[in-house]
C-alpha cells in the first residue's frame, strides 16, 4: 500500500489525503511535501498527517472545524462529503424520528451561535441516544473547553478515516 501511495502524483496524492481532515486540501498539500522522496510505513504517514494538523494555527483549526458538517441535518445530507455521508449512515443519523431531527436541529442552532463552529463527535460505534447526550452535555461548555474537544474529535475522526484507507485496496 505505502508503496502505491508513494507513487501517486502530486494531483492524486492530493485528492487522495484531502478529507482526512473535512475539506482541508491545504494539509494533504503540506503532507506532500514532507513526503520527500517517499514515506517508510504508512503509520508514519499517519504520525506526520496528524502532526501537521496540530501545528496548525487555531484559525486554520477553526476553519476545519467549521468545515464540518452538523450532525442529523437533513436537508443537507445530499451536500455531505462521501466520508461524513457514511460517517453519519453508519449510526442513523439519517433515518431519525422528526422528534430527533427537530432536537438535533435545535441543538445545532444553539451550538453553532454560542462557539461559532458546529458540534464535532467522532460517531463511529455510537448510537443516536449517545449522540444527543454528548450533545446536550457538551453545549453547556466554555468556548475554550468545547474548542479543545472540538479538535480532539476531529483528531480521533481523522485516524478514524486513515484506518480505513490503511485497509483500502488500490
Amino acid at each position: 500500500m505505502i508503496n502505491k501511495i508513494n507513487k501517486l502524483p502530486k494531483s492524486d496524492f492530493i485528492k487522495f489525503f484531502a478529507n482526512i481532515f473535512e475539506s482541508s486540501k491545504f494539509i494533504a498539500e503540506e503532507l506532500y511535501k514532507k513526503k520527500g522522496s517517499s514515506f517508510s510505513d504508512f503509520d508514519s504517514l499517519s504520525q506526520k498527517i496528524l502532526d501537521i494538523f496540530d501545528n496548525t494555527t487555531r484559525e486554520q483549526k477553526l476553519k476545519i472545524l467549521c468545515s464540518h458538517p452538523d450532525l442529523a441535518d437533513k436537508t443537507k445530507i445530499s451536500s455531505l462529503t462521501p466520508d461524513s455521508k457514511k460517517e453519519q449512515q453508519s449510526v442513523g443519523l439519517d433515518s431519525c424520528s422528526e422528534e430527533e431531527y427537530n432536537e438535533f436541529e435545535k441543538l445545532n442552532d444553539v451550538y453553532k451561535k454560542k462557539f461559532n463552529f458546529p458540534f464535532i463527535l467522532a460517531v463511529k460505534k455510537k448510537n443516536k441516544n449517545e449522540i444527543l447526550e454528548s450533545f446536550r452535555k457538551r453545549i453547556s461548555s466554555n468556548l475554550e473547553t468545547e474548542f479543545a474537544e472540538a479538535v480532539k474529535q476531529v483528531k480521533q475522526i481523522a485516524i478514524l478515516r486513515l484506518e480505513k484507507l490503511k485497509n483500502k485496496d488500490f
